[in-house]
């Protein structure tokens, strides 16, 4: 099979790249000291048309698929921005999905312009402290306001790791509406909404984290939230069923973000070796300065065509579950060793904030860690690939 990028693929590589490079380095290492929300990069990524790339054309998107999404995810990634550029319009690419699948044709066309537009921004409240990766164990609780079929929820909870709600007008929020001990199956009694952020009723706290300053991530201490029934995606405890059509793009597009941090790295880390000389030599030509660099190169090449044949797999509609959770795991660990290389690479330079690697490792690491382990995909594939018996 042909993984090159096809001709429209490479377009949009240019287009996107000619976006990315308004934004330089100083740019970036401006949002990540001072933490601010790069809304720029978010109003021109808006303005070229490119959040809505895998929404339909009739409410102003591109209709293509998650593998030209994740080609312009992962030029986005081997720009300056790095993981902050991605994220913050990452939940735009992945994140309307459940609408554009279970969303009625009068909710599409309420929510979908404005957020290709830019003019809504949205996050994802899955995540619980008490549940992590159990996502059945949810407790956030969302209860009808009256007996009537078309009445309204009142929602109760906590999330956390909820990125953008600083900023965000809505959020895609899942909770439970049947306990999950009444159910048949712990993903049974799941709810999804897509409604407005009220500030009156729901707390955004704002977390202190390591990398990607420039984009916030958050607790939710939801108290009394009302939300009307026509706010809900999809039928009335089939939650968790519309939330897995997000998640196999996601993983892709993940995967995307963080090969390109990683060659991103991985060009400047070569640039410098072939500038810095030491004992009379540039280092690059030590072959230990060179050998880990190549095989960076090679790992993210192979993590790269892995994501290629999961997307495309996606886009065809054949199973991909495992292929997708391979694709994350393999580009998560080839991006991350080679922003680690390319730290070890500068010497005590790589320490240096004016040298930007230091930033890339810090930002990588959040692909290794979300929007799940490496752990769990491996158990995931384990089962499903393999046939072995599941252990979670």
């Amino acid at each position: 099979m042909d993984h090159s990028l096809t001709e429209d693929q490479q377009r949009i590589e240019d287009a996107v790249g000619a976006i990315c490079d308004r934004f330089d380095d100083s740019f970036w290492l401006e949002r990540d000291r001072d933490g601010g929300f790069p809304f720029e990069f978010h109003a021109a990524m808006a303005e070229g048309g490119w959040l809505g790339i895998a929404m339909p054309e009739a409410q102003g998107g591109a209709a293509l698929g998650i593998a030209e999404a994740a080609v312009m995810m992962r030029r986005v990634a081997q720009s300056p921005g790095a993981m902050a550029a991605c994220s913050s319009i990452h939940m735009n690419i992945f994140g309307p999905h459940p609408i554009v699948v279970f969303g009625t044709g009068e909710q599409k066309q309420r929510w979908l312009p404005d957020l290709i537009a830019g003019r809504t921004r949205a996050c994802f409240a899955v995540t619980e402290p008490n549940a992590g990766l159990d996502t059945t164990n949810i407790r956030t609780q969302a209860v009808r306001t009256g007996p009537e079929s078309n009445a309204g929820y009142t929602i109760s909870g906590e999330k956390i790791w909820t990125s953008t709600a600083q900023v965000a007008d809505r959020i895609l929020l899942l909770t439970r509406t049947t306990p999950r001990e009444d159910c048949k199956r712990p993903t049974d009694g799941l709810t999804l909404f897509f409604t407005e952020l009220d500030r009156e009723r729901i707390e955004v706290r704002e977390i202190d984290k390591m990398g990607r300053k420039a984009v916030d991530s958050n607790m939710l201490f939801i108290e009394g939230l009302q939300v009307p029934a026509e706010d809900r995606i999809g039928a009335e405890g089939q939650g968790f069923e519309c939330l897995l059509h997000g998640l196999n793009p996601e993983r892709c597009l993940v995967a995307a973000e963080a090969i390109g941090i990683g060659q991103q790295a991985l060009r400047r880390a070569a640039d410098y070796a072939n500038e810095r000389i030491v004992f009379g030599r540039p280092i690059g030509q030590n072959q230990a300065v060179q050998h880990p660099l190549a095989e960076s190169w090679a790992e993210l090449e192979a993590a790269w065509l892995t994501v290629l044949h999961a997307a495309r797999l996606y886009d065809a509609g054949e199973p991909c579950g495992p292929q997708c959770n391979a694709a994350k795991y393999l580009g998560a660990e080839a991006g991350f060793r080679a922003c680690e290389r390319a730290v070890l690479a500068h010497g005590g330079m790589g320490y240096a904030k004016e040298f930007h690697v230091e930033r890339l490792l810090r930002e990588v690491m959040i692909c290794r860690i979300a929007p799940v382990s490496r752990e769990l995909i491996l158990s995931h594939i384990a089962e499903k690939a393999l046939g072995l018996p599941k252990s979670y």
